[in-house]
């Protein structure tokens, strides 16, 4: 990613923040984490890694567009897919969270990791987000993928 591309990504991302500025001090300064508020720019469903971790595989497979913003947690073992905010959206499945207006979500800033929490795909300041109707057929491949071998591998 371009210095540009960083650029946009860190003032996409700060917008979300109650002070876009003390955001980014903290990222710069603090120990590299802002909580911002879902709800507003985006949405965010967590999921199981291994779950999370092959859907991200399946959507870079597909022929465009890239997938949209993406978070790891390797404390916590989960995958947080940026969706556009939805407040009726029903995000139904074991171990799926959805964080919208009210949750609030750590995030690291686009261009370093910071604690446990780092970007498998950095926001590129353009507000590109998952579409949710591709997410959805990944997560269902996936999940029969892991279905598949769950005899073998403990999901």
């Amino acid at each position: 990613m371009s210095d540009a591309m960083w650029m946009r990504g860190v003032e996409w991302l700060s917008a979300a923040a109650t002070d876009p500025r003390l955001c980014k001090r903290e990222w710069d300064q603090g120990d590299g984490v802002a909580l911002l508020e879902a709800g507003r720019y985006w949405d965010v469903l967590s999921v199981p890694d291994r779950l999370g971790l092959l859907a991200l595989d399946l959507l870079w497979q597909a022929p465009c567009p890239a997938p949209g913003p993406t978070l790891v947690d390797t404390a916590a073992h989960r995958v947080g897919f940026f969706l556009p905010p939805d407040p009726a959206s029903r995000w139904i499945g074991a171990g799926l969270r959805r964080a919208s207006r009210g949750s609030w979500v750590a995030v690291p800033p686009p261009y370093r990791a910071a604690r446990f929490v780092e970007w498998l795909v950095p926001p590129d300041g353009t507000g590109s987000l998952h579409a949710p109707g591709r997410l959805e057929l990944a997560l269902r491949q996936a999940n029969g993928t892991l279905a598949v071998l769950s005899p073998t591998i403990e999901v």
